[in-house]
């Protein structure tokens, strides 16, 4: 799913004409016909995440200077533009101070809501990525920062917010860069511990014969190069959370004494006379499968009950498209300010591109993507020419990389360094063949047939859905399928 835009506007010809249009720019579009059921619309969160409001100034329930109003008082960051009949200017700065980011006069233009869709987005973005910065390094990044549209991704959220009411240890489970640590710090910034100290361990990079010493704290002169007192992680993350990340690459010995530090809520550090009492919660993360672990024996069963108290399994990328869009624009806008590159955005065919793949690497392979492109962007939207290797791997999408010119002389100026040069040819999954191989008009039964197949791809199997857009009955739908061979294989291969 594209970025949601919400439309609110009384006049139903005015909403049919942005809805076109914001369609025909590659947004879904929503309308609603009043400002308090706009309103309703931003705060429901069993819907998926609305990016941009579109709002008219002049209506009869509640005006758009009253929604803006509301908007800021609730805390709702909605990027919006307001639109108009009168376009004076104190309406204007009204307006921008109550809290829109543009403004355009009814009616508007199609390239002039284009370009004020896409600064809107870029700004709404960039303004999210700075307050979820600025929170993250607050200690008190919460749960509503990280916003979705995916239903499982939503799920795990909810779990998240039950867990941080109480000390609980949680054991957060997941593929690697799926953003397990994003979940366990916003875990503490939605507790009673927030602002307090958040420290991570990677217990996959510990060295065997310090990882005692790194956990729990050595004492001067423990052991040979002990020449000073160290604290160890666990005093470090006293009075807030220690993140053990990827929680099964640690050795047995090791095992034992963090069982008994979680159970017992104190420590011993190497070479120290007395333990020590601890008070920290216990956040512990995994991309393996710990049961499989215990059964080979690599994994302390006591530990993982000690652990597994709170399981909160975080979807991977390909598992929640509907956040990509977002993601996407949020990480160009961040690396656009850092790189100082004029980025505006990403086009239609650019995330759809980005939607398609699958993603193997998840949020972290995402983010890294869209810092080359940003790198390498030489306009101010990025497009699928700055993803030639993730056009490459998706279908319907052709790189082309030609093989630089043999130089023809030594001259300087042919031993110049050569320029690559990436072409990228796209064939939009979108279109419909209408010519079969030698140039004449298909059937019409074989084009249908394309449409329903297209149609079960695109809703991912989901009949019910599928029938309602394409405007048949269910029934009809199963029916011809079977005419067409379709079958449950056509299903099947819609879902995978």
């Amino acid at each position: 799913m594209n970025s949601i835009v919400l439309i609110a506007d009384d006049d139903p010809v005015q909403r049919r004409l942005l809805e076109t249009m914001v369609r025909r720019f590659g947004y879904e579009a929503e309308t609603v016909d009043g400002g308090e059921a706009a309103l309703s619309r931003l705060e429901d969160e069993s819907q998926p995440t609305v990016a941009l409001l579109i709002l008219d100034l002049v209506m009869p329930d509640l005006d758009g200077m009253g929604v803006l109003t509301k908007m800021r008082r609730k805390g709702l960051n909605t990027p919006t533009i307001v639109q108009t009949a009168i376009g004076s200017i104190e309406v204007v700065v009204s307006a921008m101070r109550a809290g829109a980011l543009d403004f355009v006069v009814k009616p508007v233009g199609a390239e002039r809501l284009m370009v004020s869709i896409k600064n809107a987005l870029k700004t709404g973005a960039l303004e999210s990525e700075l307050r979820h910065a600025a929170r993250r390094s607050g200690g008190v990044l919460g749960l509503q920062d990280i916003a979705t549209s995916a239903p499982e991704m939503a799920r795990a959220l909810r779990l998240g917010e039950r867990a941080a009411k109480s000390s609980i240890p949680v054991l957060i489970e997941g593929e690697s860069g799926v953003g397990k640590e994003v979940i366990a710090r916003a875990i503490q910034g939605a507790s009673d511990r927030r602002g307090r100290p958040f420290v991570t361990v990677n217990c996959g990079a510990l060295p065997e014969t310090l990882v005692e010493s790194i956990l729990f704290g050595h004492e001067k002169g423990a052991f040979t190069g002990a020449t000073e007192k160290h604290a160890g992680k666990f005093l470090e993350a006293n009075g807030g959370t220690l993140f053990l990340d990827e929680v099964g690459e640690l050795p047995l010995d090791t095992q034992v004494k963090l069982l008994r530090a979680i159970q017992e809520g104190e420590i011993d550090p190497v070479g120290a006379r007395r333990p020590v009492k601890v008070d920290i919660r216990i956040i512990s993360a995994t991309n393996k499968n710990l049961i499989d672990l215990v059964k080979r024996g690599a994994f302390r069963e006591d530990l993982y009950y000690r652990l597994n108290v709170f399981p909160i399994c975080v979807p991977p990328l390909r598992a929640r498209r509907e956040d990509i869009p977002d993601l996407a624009r949020r990480f160009a806008a961040r690396f656009g300010a850092e790189e100082h590159r004029r980025v505006r955005g990403l086009s239609a065919e650019a995330i759809s591109l980005l939607m398609t793949y699958d993603w193997p690497g998840n949020v972290r392979q995402l983010e890294n993507t869209i810092f080359r492109a940003v790198v390498l962007a030489e306009a101010d939207e990025l497009t699928v020419a700055e993803f030639p290797q993730i056009a490459a791997q998706t279908e319907g999408f052709d790189v082309r990389v030609p093989s630089a010119p043999a130089p023809v002389s030594q001259t300087p100026q042919a031993s110049a360094p050569q320029r690559e040069i990436v072409r990228v040819e796209m064939r939009d999954p979108n279109t419909l063949k209408l010519l079969d191989e030698n140039g004449n008009v298909r059937r019409l039964d074989a084009m249908e047939a394309d449409i329903i197949r297209f149609t079960l791809a695109h809703y991912r199997g989901q009949m019910s859905e599928a029938a309602r857009r394409l405007g048949i009955g269910r029934s009809t739908l199963y029916r011809k399928m079977k005419d067409y061979g379709l079958g449950e294989a056509g299903a099947d291969s819609a879902v995978a």
